[in-house]
């Protein structure tokens, strides 16, 4: 009974041993590493989660990182793909998108250790605004007011119904800010244009079809052009514009590779925001706590390639309006 009893603690004492050992094990960080989370829509969305992707491989091949993503197939993946980075020894974790909020909240604060970065989303937001958190945030709202006064000056010059379009995904600040920037643009630059605004409720680039019926109505009630925020399911919207022959404006990523039919994009510099969070993270220079903002004057955002169908005196007039943007003189809407 003895000896029974002493195994038994000896055990005991070992389990012990081995829980304090994991733990210490997950609370450790190696500054050499790095991950990004990805939201639902996939690494191959050519927009938002391709972007974030960029910049880590970036940093992997440019400062000889140890970096991985980790890819979320569904909303509840995103807190274990959280923790599973956390515990793989990462010293800055990145989530990629607004509805991995409560996950990186709740990250945080069980790995006081690892830094956690979350692209559109700012840290003034998160729930326990943990110490050892980052906000990344975009104000695309500007890239939207130049797309959309581009968007407004072809109309005018074309003539008949002055009307374009934006097909979101959901209805979110991050999605929104760019609308909201697209509108006043456009009606900057053309006063009497109309525009019109639809949500898919979905980004996945399996939701194509549903972004594409929104875009065909809308280019139904006279839409001259059709902006898409809506990351991999907007591709559809997109298809509808070559489909209809009438203007399609990218989102995120430059999408001038899609053809002729795209007039410009609205870049939003995820890969920029990424890399240079996993720099800061191995130069021991990243500072959580707040947000780090990406603006035009930064370099965060921008307006991709135009195309050569466009006056030059049209992008003459977008670059000036650009200017004023980055001196503070104009200041484009953020919400609806």
């Amino acid at each position: 009974m003895k000896r029974r009893r002493i195994s038994g603690a000896l055990i005991t004492g070992l389990i012990a041993s081995f829980v304090i050992v994991a733990i210490a094990g997950a609370a450790s960080s190696d500054r050499n590493k790095g991950a990004i989370v990805t939201d639902t829509a996939g690494l191959n969305d050519r927009s938002f989660n391709f972007l974030a992707n960029q910049g880590r491989l970036r940093a992997q091949n440019q400062l000889g990182m140890q970096t991985r993503a980790l890819i979320s197939k569904t909303n509840s993946d995103y807190l274990p793909n959280m923790v599973a980075a956390a515990n793989q020894g990462n010293d800055v974790v990145v989530a990629n998108g607004f509805l991995l909020a409560d996950a990186v909240n709740t990250a945080a604060s069980q790995f006081p250790n690892v830094k956690f970065a979350i692209v559109d989303f700012s840290w003034l937001f998160l729930k326990s605004k943990p110490a050892n958190a980052l906000g990344l945030t975009f104000k695309s709202e500007e890239s939207g007011y130049l797309v959309g006064y581009l968007a407004g000056l072809m109309a005018k010059q074309k003539g008949g119904r002055q009307v374009i379009s934006a097909v979101g995904g959901l209805k979110i600040p991050p999605v929104d800010n760019w609308i909201a920037g697209y509108r006043a643009g456009a009606k900057r630059a053309n006063p009497k244009i109309k525009v019109l605004i639809g949500y898919s409720g979905l980004f996945p680039p399996s939701a194509a079809p549903k972004c594409k019926e929104i875009a065909l109505n809308q280019i139904a009630q006279g839409s001259q052009s059709v902006f898409q925020v809506a990351g991999g399911c907007g591709l559809g919207a997109l298809d509808a514009a070559k489909q209809k022959k009438v203007w399609g404006i990218g989102v995120d990523a430059d999408q001038a590779y899609l053809g002729a039919h795209i007039l410009t994009s609205g870049v939003k510099r995820v890969d920029l925001a990424v890399f240079r969070a996993f720099r800061d993270s191995k130069a021991g220079t990243l500072k959580p706590g707040g947000d780090r903002i990406h603006n035009l004057k930064n370099g965060g955002q921008d307006v991709g390639k135009i195309s050569p169908k466009v006056p030059k005196a049209f992008i003459a007039q977008m670059n000036a309006i650009k200017k004023l943007i980055i001196a503070g003189k104009i200041t484009p809407p953020a919400k609806l």
